[in-house]
């Protein structure tokens, strides 16, 4: 059981970057996923999250308008779409996932309870 992160780089402000999450060893289709990031000397935040159920998405206000979360359930994979990336993007992005219970509508959107971790995909913008 694996999730393997992937997609970090270095970017301009103002950039965009596609992070990718894939699991290996289950199906993805049935656990909500998570995307946390967390830079030098800060606390791991919750970044987004979708849901497996009905596919609700959180967003944590910072990145509203400029992030999006999608699954693509036939390629075990979820996306992170990130775009007019800011210098205090600049962190350590993880993406976590859980077994959801069908009827839980929403992800959790902090990180407790997230059973599987990927390592994470550094993320830097700078100019």
């Amino acid at each position: 059981v694996q999730l393997q992160a992937s997609g970090g780089g270095l970017v301009q402000p103002g950039g965009s970057l596609r992070l990718s999450c894939v699991a290996s060893g289950f199906t993805l289709r049935y656990y909500a996923v998570g995307w946390f990031r967390q830079a030098p000397g800060k606390e791991r935040e919750g970044v987004s999250c979708i849901s497996s159920t009905d596919g609700w998405k959180f967003y944590t206000d910072s990145v509203k308008g400029r992030f999006g979360i999608s699954r693509d359930n036939d390629k075990n994979t979820v996306y992170l779409q990130m775009n007019n990336l800011k210098t205090e993007d600049s962190a350590a992005y993880y993406c976590a996932a859980y077994r959801q219970n069908i009827y839980e509508r929403r992800c959790m959107t902090g990180d407790a309870g997230y059973a599987y971790w990927g390592q994470g995909t550094q993320v830097t913008v700078s100019s």
